[in-house]
């Protein structure tokens, strides 16, 4: 894969990618779409990804993996992906083995619910700081 730093949209990312892995690519881009349609697609750390409340997840084509950043919540999913390489923010699949859709379903469900509970207790700690003492509940 020819690596730039000038990708502005996931498909001229995935421009850039061999037909298989742009297959698999694309699949994760899809499942994510449509389990966080309100999701922005965008490009960060020269990777296709997601946001929503926050960093989603990122997907990206290496020479003999793919890999998917859902973040530091792998641990949570390790036996879901026992048959996979895994780190603490990262599973590397290949697209003769992919990730089980109801899988990715549920790291974008988790991550989504992870960064609404995040987004809210910022609010609830801004909204604190403009309580007069001995306010706060």
């Amino acid at each position: 894969m020819k690596m730039t730093s000038t990708y502005t949209t996931i498909d001229e990312y995935l421009e850039g990618v061999s037909d298989e892995n742009r297959a698999a690519l694309q699949h994760i881009r899809d499942i994510v779409k449509a389990t966080a349609p309100q999701a922005e697609e965008t490009i960060a750390y020269m990777m296709p990804a997601f946001k929503y409340k926050g960093a989603l997840v990122y997907f990206a084509a290496f020479e003999k993996h793919c890999s998917f950043f859902p973040g530091g919540i792998v641990e949570a999913f390790k036996e879901d992906l026992k048959d996979y390489k895994i780190s603490k923010g990262t599973i590397q699949f290949t697209p003769k083995k992919p990730l089980p859709d109801a899988l990715i379903r549920q790291i974008v469900l988790f991550r989504m619910n992870q960064n609404e509970a995040k987004e809210a207790l910022k609010k609830r700690k801004n909204s604190l700081k403009y309580l007069p003492t001995g306010q706060a509940d």
